[in-house]
């Protein structure tokens, strides 16, 4: 399991008091105004910066971080991602998983037979759809509805799929 969730992307400068626009990538953007501190991850080094202030526009976080107090000084960190430790991480219900939990999972079929890869995951608006690339490199898409997946060991890295009928490799 990953020991670091990705919970935002440093998108835009925001002011001239060092504020900056954070695209989340958590399904909760309020969830900010409870972390004291994030890992910026600048893809050259990372740091733990303490959050000072939060406000929220549109779907965006608008973040303060100690010590960058102008524009000058937080335009280097743009591009960065925003990650939180696994004990930040928000409590997740029953059948809910982080998706970093999820990318590289091995597939079986009910069978016990190994399917393949879970590669990716996509969000829509019904369910999640599970992108599987299986052992002859064919991807396949399934719905992540209990129907089609049976079972899912974050701790064994293991998902066990029913193929419904209808789904087809691609």
């Amino acid at each position: 399991m990953e020991e670091l969730l990705q919970v935002g992307v440093f998108s835009s400068t925001h002011g001239v008091r060092g504020e900056f626009k954070v695209f989340p990538t958590t399904d909760d953007v309020t969830r900010f105004s409870d972390l004291k501190t994030v890992i910026m991850d600048t893809g050259k080094r990372q740091f733990e910066a303490e959050i000072e202030g939060v406000k929220y526009f549109k779907q965006f976080a608008i973040l303060k971080i100690r010590g960058y107090n102008s524009l000058n000084d937080i335009e280097p960190l743009k591009g960065s991602t925003l990650w939180v430790t696994r004990d930040q991480a928000v409590e997740l219900s029953e059948d809910e998983y982080f998706i970093a939990d999820l990318i590289g999972m091995e597939v079986y079929l009910e069978d016990g037979s190994r399917f393949g890869t879970l590669k990716d995951v996509i969000e829509t608006g019904a369910n999640d759809v599970y992108e599987v690339v299986d052992t002859k490199k064919k991807e396949w898409y399934l719905p992540a509805i209990g129907d089609c997946i049976l079972s899912v060991d974050t701790e064994a890295n293991k998902m066990v799929v029913h193929l419904m009928p209808g789904l087809e490799e691609l």
